[in-house]
């Protein structure tokens, strides 16, 4: 079987629909299946830089992965995602998927144009979707009356948590099968023998609450002499929220933009993580890459994170509450014992989210719908 995954967003630029769909390509290369991504690619040069201030991967992708177009940023639902929206693009997908005769689409977030709706639009092959937002989905008010009659083309519909199933059954009714996000789990992970640093990974967005973090970052440092380590927000930003907060920088590191392997370094070496988002997560993919490395998670208690956590991997305190979140830190960090026993659980909690298992899920489904006939082709008559 040949599997053409879709997605939207541009693999140049970290985020968590396109590390799902590379995860989800080496999980069904694993089990005999031949998958493609189709999906955004900023190269490297001035216009990149022009329309990117963030530094990404620019380099040329690996050889499953088929660039589509150059992205642009686009606010939506509390995030500044990175979305193909070149005309061009539509072209090029139906280029790609007349070149590479896919028996089955996988199409993430499938309403955002243009990629997604193109690959709707175009396709002649059964279809699955994953719908990966939650909340109020706004610009979902636009997109449905226009093109949201492609979703009748959908055979098979999975959301990565109740929550964003139910924001997508809002705007699109239908019924949505509970697949959540897996995660890479290393080979070892032992939650003693860790250095005194706690790890915030995200964007630099107002929603993932780095802010908060920020004002709770001078008690934590004062009562445990730990260093911050912050991934994924670019140092310049994150150096002029420091400045904005009136927060010193003592002991806080900005790393920027890391591969996937130095995140799972940096997890295996921290004694914390911490996640203090205020809204916009439909599930917690960053707790459960933590989980996987052992290390206890102090998490908001929010919807997508309160359906992840257990008492056994951590500790969930109410959002935006700097002081709440600085004494749970500290807390944790001075009861090694808790501390560690939390991270072990964390460990056993991550092997439900294993990317092989899902990987398994996927394929019975792909085997299941490509047996019928697809709706791609009712719908076009």
């Amino acid at each position: 079987m040949k599997v053409g995954i879709v997605v939207p967003y541009s693999w140049s630029f970290w985020g968590g629909v396109p590390e799902h769909a590379d995860h989800q390509a080496r999980a069904l290369e694993r089990l005999g299946v031949t998958a493609r991504i189709m999906i955004g690619h900023d190269p490297p040069g001035r216009l990149t830089k022009y329309l990117h201030p963030r530094v990404g991967r620019h380099e040329r992708p690996p050889a499953h992965v088929i660039p589509i177009g150059r992205s642009v940023i686009v606010p939506a639902n509390g995030a500044l995602p990175n979305i193909v929206l070149s005309p061009r693009a539509v072209f090029r997908m139906r280029q790609v998927l007349a070149r590479e005769r896919f028996d089955l689409l996988h199409v993430h977030e499938p309403m955002t144009p243009a990629i997604g709706v193109a690959a709707l639009s175009f396709a002649r092959v059964p279809l699955v979707a994953t719908f990966h937002a939650s909340g109020e989905l706004a610009w979902m008010k636009l997109a449905t009356p226009v093109w949201g009659f492609l979703a009748e083309r959908l055979d098979h519909r999975i959301a990565v948590s109740q929550d964003a199933a139910d924001s997508a059954r809002r705007y699109l009714p239908g019924d949505y099968e509970v697949i959540p996000n897996g995660v890479a789990m290393p080979e070892r992970a032992d939650p003693a023998g860790r250095e005194t640093r706690i790890v915030f990974l995200g964007r630099h967005e107002p929603r993932k609450g780095l802010q908060v973090l920020l004002r709770a970052w001078p008690e934590i440092r004062r009562q445990t002499g730990a260093r911050l380590r912050v991934l994924g927000a670019d140092p310049l930003q994150v150096r002029l929220l420091l400045t904005r907060l009136r927060v010193s920088d003592d002991g806080v590191d900005a790393l920027g933009f890391v591969s996937e392997r130095e995140r799972t370094e940096e997890l295996l070496k921290a004694k914390a993580f911490v996640a203090p988002s205020l809204h916009g997560e439909s599930f917690g993919m960053v707790l459960t890459e933590a989980f996987a490395c052992a290390t206890p998670v102090v998490a908001s208690d929010i919807p997508g994170y309160r359906d992840v956590m257990t008492p056994e991997t951590g500790v969930l305190i109410p959002a935006n509450e700097p002081h709440v979140l600085a004494q749970a830190t500290v807390s944790l960090l001075a009861d090694e014992p808790r501390r560690q026993q939390l991270g072990a659980g964390a460990r056993r909690r991550a092997r439900a989210y294993s990317w092989d298992d899902i990987g398994r899920r996927l394929l019975a489904i792909y085997e299941r719908v490509a047996t019928g006939s697809p709706a791609a082709l009712a719908a076009a008559g």
